[in-house]
């Protein structure tokens, strides 16, 4: 469809579609060598057509006659990501009059935070050491790659309003970072403190201190030790710990709690 002026985009009945922003963990710098410590990262979509054909975007597409929402996210994800995460869950909506040159779009976004075995029981090759990482699997189509969250240059230049969307969402999650079922998220049934002290600095993008972080989090409600210990290091192993439900609250230091403006 050739691009519609402002009236003309006034008159049309606006599209749906859905959109998701996927954050991920990965313990490796842009050229991808390891940096020592998890960093948070997201896939992007080269977009093949027009509008802004060439720029980076969102994982989406538009929402299927017969498709529940969550189910067209999951499907969405699966076609240009090959990706099935654990956690999907709806972000906002966004539908501002601006949002695209072509025609009005009203974009429902869920958000997904993936684990390395997200990617069990996809179609892709198997490779050596088992199931393929993040960056193998994404890397066999040439128009979806990871690029790390904390980014500003990527960010800005992506396709529509996907820099305002990405943005929201690093926000509601380093709001919601509080809670110890959004880090399972990213860690699974079982994991170290350590590992969970990882997860914040991530998330939150600054260092925590050590000591402080453990003891607040060997207190908060909902973590409970286990009799297991993760071996395989060079030092005495750390023991397992488990959340013990969704409600686990994590006390965080200058949290960030404003209330986020409204979307059009």
């Amino acid at each position: 469809m050739e691009f519609a002026n402002v009236s003309e985009r006034q008159a049309m009945s606006p599209e749906l579609a859905v959109s998701t922003v996927i954050f991920a963990l990965r313990d490796e710098a842009d050229d991808g060598e390891a940096v020592g410590r998890p960093t948070l990262w997201l896939p992007l979509i080269r977009r093949t057509r027009e509008p802004y054909r060439g720029q980076w975007a969102l994982p989406g597409g538009p929402l299927g006659a017969r498709q529940t929402l969550q189910d067209a996210a999951a499907a969405n994800l699966r076609a240009t990501t090959g990706l099935a995460p654990s956690h999907l869950e709806q972000l906002y909506a966004f539908g501002g009059l601006d949002r695209s040159p072509a025609h009005r779009v009203v974009s429902i976004v869920y958000w997904a935070l993936v684990r390395e075995d997200d990617e069990q029981g996809t179609e892709a090759a198997p490779v050596a050491g088992g199931a393929p990482t993040h960056r193998e699997r994404l890397l066999k189509d040439p128009n979806v790659a990871w690029f790390p969250a904390r980014d500003d240059a990527v960010i800005e230049a992506l396709a529509f309003d996907h820099a305002e969307i990405v943005r929201y969402a690093l926000w509601r999650l380093r709001n919601k970072v509080e809670y110890g079922s959004i880090a399972h998220r990213f860690l699974g049934p079982r994991f170290t403190l350590a590992q969970v002290q990882e997860v914040y600095e991530a998330v939150l993008d600054r260092r925590l201190d050590a000591a402080n972080f453990r003891r607040h989090l060997r207190g908060a409600p909902g973590i409970e030790a286990t009799d297991e210990y993760l071996h395989g290091g060079k030092h005495r192993p750390p023991r397992l710990y488990r959340y013990a439900g969704d409600t686990a609250a994590v006390p965080q230091e200058n949290t960030n709690t404003e209330e986020q403006r409204d979307r059009s």
